[in-house]
């Protein structure tokens, strides 16, 4: 893109100096490289956003928290290893901790489903939520998952119901929720923990209603336009902070979280014991009311009627 701007610059240059008016041609054309560059801009949070040697759910906790000790099952049907939580200590305060968690080889791809639950893990998770707020613990939730899964056995023991559920309940649980996205937040799959007081993206995540290959078989009708799909999507970090669907961006190193884990999860702890300071100290009713609005807040737009 640097190649065409210069390109570009030359030509502006040419026109000049020959008196001809090509102004049109040439807004025109500018348009397009510079819609073009943010296709590409964007894809690149795309691509680190599911780079293979990302750090996942489990290397933040074990960065961040102290004493992780893992619970399982949601007491109905069984446990879902693509959705991990349990109990840890951010310092001295204990706290419960929800996370997607993606395999990174096949064998733990095919154990945690590549990230993507089943019902019984939206199931649990809200379980260890409701026993958090019976003990006055704070939630934290990482979320890293490119959907639900959409499975028949998922279907049939009820994906939806299951996620409106964390979603209807997260949104009055009484104890402070903080949600980050740390990879992908993939549509109804990540909504399912990502209600909360505070939500955070880190720079190069991803949050959408629909993948970019989804969306452009869908909206597109050619699954091969999935960059342009991203690019009208607004997708990133920074649309979505645009949006007010997200409180604040995270930095990551530069190249992105998997250059510098230690690094990355740092600057995670030190928001989550900063913001946890002083939610801990409100009013866990306000703190529901407040979240409510914030909630119903999303979406909304004024629309200007011009009159002729």
């Amino acid at each position: 893109m640097s190649r065409l701007s210069a390109k570009l610059g030359e030509l502006k240059k040419l026109i000049e100096d020959s008196g001809l008016d090509a102004r049109e041609e040439l807004e025109r054309l500018e348009t397009k490289i510079n819609a073009a560059s943010k296709t590409e801009t964007v894809w690149k949070h795309v691509e680190l956003a599911r780079h293979p040697e990302r750090p996942y759910a489990l290397d933040y906790i074990g960065r961040i928290f102290d004493g992780f000790i893992e619970l399982h099952g949601d007491r109905a049907f069984g446990d879902d290893p693509s959705i991990v939580g349990g109990l840890a200590f951010l310092g001295s305060r204990p706290v419960t901790v929800l996370a997607n968690q993606k395999g990174r080889s096949l064998k733990e791809n095919v154990l945690r489903n590549h990230g993507m639950a089943n019902p019984e893990g939206y199931r649990k998770a809200l379980r260890l939520a409701k026993e958090a707020e019976k003990f006055h613990r704070p939630i934290i939730t990482l979320v890293d998952t490119a959907g639900a899964y959409p499975g028949l056995g998922a279907e049939e023991r009820g994906i939806g119901a299951a996620i409106a559920c964390n979603l209807r309940d997260f949104s009055r649980i009484l104890t402070p929720v903080i949600c980050v996205v740390i990879g992908e937040g993939g549509s109804g799959g990540a909504l399912g923990l990502c209600v909360g007081d505070k939500i955070y993206m880190l720079e190069n995540a991803i949050y959408s209603v629909i993948s970019p290959e989804g969306g452009a078989s869908i909206l597109l009708r050619d699954a091969t336009k999935a960059k342009d799909a991203a690019a009208m999507l607004r997708i990133t970090s920074r649309d979505l902070l645009d949006f007010k669907v997200i409180n604040g961006v995270i930095p990551e190193p530069p190249g992105g979280a998997h250059t510098d884990p230690d690094a990355a999860a740092k600057t995670i702890k030190d928001i989550l014991v900063r913001d946890l300071d002083d939610l801990c100290e409100r009013n866990p009713a306000v703190l529901v009311r407040y979240r409510n609005q914030k909630i119903r807040t999303i979406g909304h737009w004024n629309e200007t009627l011009e009159r002729a």
